[in-house]
């Protein structure tokens, strides 16, 4: 199959975005298909990967007419089977792609990364306006049962599909090496919708609730425009002594750091999925999450760790975790023994079935075939 996906974030930005579209372009084409990933993210100082990426000019993430121009162009040429668009509250390329494949008769279906509930009370309008424009052959689909519920709301009479993140729990299952202090580990962007300065409040609870002859160590991974905000917080409230901020880790770090954890924090309240919990669940962390975001697609209470409604529930929680053993180990060793519903071939095979079930598409009639200019303009021509 020829699959065409659709991205305005993309490696190198991090991100929970960024890095399933890139996986699944890579297990799509470990599979067997052709795969080319377009975006409006700029190209890294030297492009690396297996999948051809196609960066196309915009300015404020918004595609220049030369890039939409070159969709359609792309799309009507019948180049691509199926289009696939990986859509959050602020995505102008998927949703410019998704209408010109509509309007071009190409099978597309969207993804929403994210909580519509956190775009405001205007999303499910947004939503509405865009699905009226779209048609009914755009398939809709979400990447947890809370944002497919969200969507359906906003869509009422639209079917919308499952399509899960995936992971490969391998890598993330490194030779436990316990530390001398209970770690409590979260990996996040730093930014306010993340809830990083409520983390801090969190911790210092946890400590607070916590014997003090118990030594911890906290680690709080990531970058994003909270970080100065972050790291005053940790100076002010004098927990620079077990509270540790390095800042943006590769995933081989993280796997390390993880492999000495114990607690995965997240405190996220309108999280559409939690990928980064999901890898601490694979690496054997047990994780304590808000109960209102997508982590308790993954997550059972007292099974792979603890589910909870506030802040305050988190530190009596995470505290409790912290000063049972048996409870604690009973998750970690249940966590490490055992995968998620979610992996990569559960979620490819997910993805497969989504796009056979749209390709049901008449062929392109041979009067629009025709209409497709000889010359395609390259990347490097829209650089010019």
């Amino acid at each position: 199959m020829r699959i065409a996906l659709f991205s305005d974030y993309y490696l190198p930005r991090l991100g929970g975005i960024e890095l399933h579209v890139h996986d699944l372009a890579g297990r799509l084409r470990h599979a067997g298909h052709a795969v080319t990933v377009f975006t409006t993210t700029a190209a890294p100082a030297v492009e690396t990967g297996v999948v051809p990426v196609i960066r196309l000019p915009a300015v404020a993430g918004v595609p220049l007419p030369v890039a939409t121009e070159l969709i359609r162009n792309v799309l009507a040429s019948g180049q691509y089977d199926v289009l696939h668009a990986h859509a959050s509250l602020v995505s102008p390329l998927a949703w410019a792609a998704t209408s010109i494949a509509a309007s071009n008769g190409v099978p597309a279906i969207i993804t929403m990364h994210s909580l519509p509930a956190a775009g405001g009370v205007l999303m499910p309008w947004t939503l509405a306006r865009l699905d009226r424009g779209f048609g009914t052959d755009v398939r809709w689909s979400a990447v947890s049962r809370v944002v497919a519920a969200e969507v359906r709301r906003a869509l009422p009479d639209r079917p919308v599909d499952l399509l899960h993140n995936g992971i490969d729990p391998g890598p993330w299952r490194q030779l436990r090496r316990p530390g001398h202090r209970l770690t409590l580990v979260s990996t996040m962007r730093l930014a306010r919708r993340k809830r990083p300065s409520a983390l801090i409040r969190i911790l210092r609870e946890v400590r607070g609730q916590v014997p003090s002859n118990v030594p911890l160590r906290a680690v709080i991974v990531g970058a994003g425009p909270q970080a100065t905000t972050v790291a005053r917080a940790v100076r002010r409230t004098e927990m620079t002594g077990w509270v540790e901020l390095p800042g943006r880790l590769s995933r081989f770090e993280i796997q390390q750091l993880y492999a000495t954890a114990d607690v995965y924090l997240a405190p996220a309240e309108l999280e559409s999925f939690g990928v980064a919990a999901l890898e601490a669940r694979c690496a054997g962390l047990a994780v304590v999450a808000m109960a209102s975001g997508g982590v308790a697609e993954f997550v059972r209470p007292g099974v792979e760790g603890l589910l909870v409604d506030g802040d305050r529930e988190m530190a009596i929680a995470t505290a409790g975790l912290l000063t049972n053993p048996s409870l604690l180990r009973r998750i970690q060793n249940h966590n490490l023994r055992t995968d998620p519903v979610m992996t990569w071939d559960v979620v490819v095979d997910q993805h497969l079935r989504a796009y056979q079930g749209i390709r049901t598409q008449p062929a392109l009639s041979t009067d629009v075939l025709a209409s497709v200019p000889t010359h395609l303009p390259t990347i490097m021509e829209l650089d010019r």
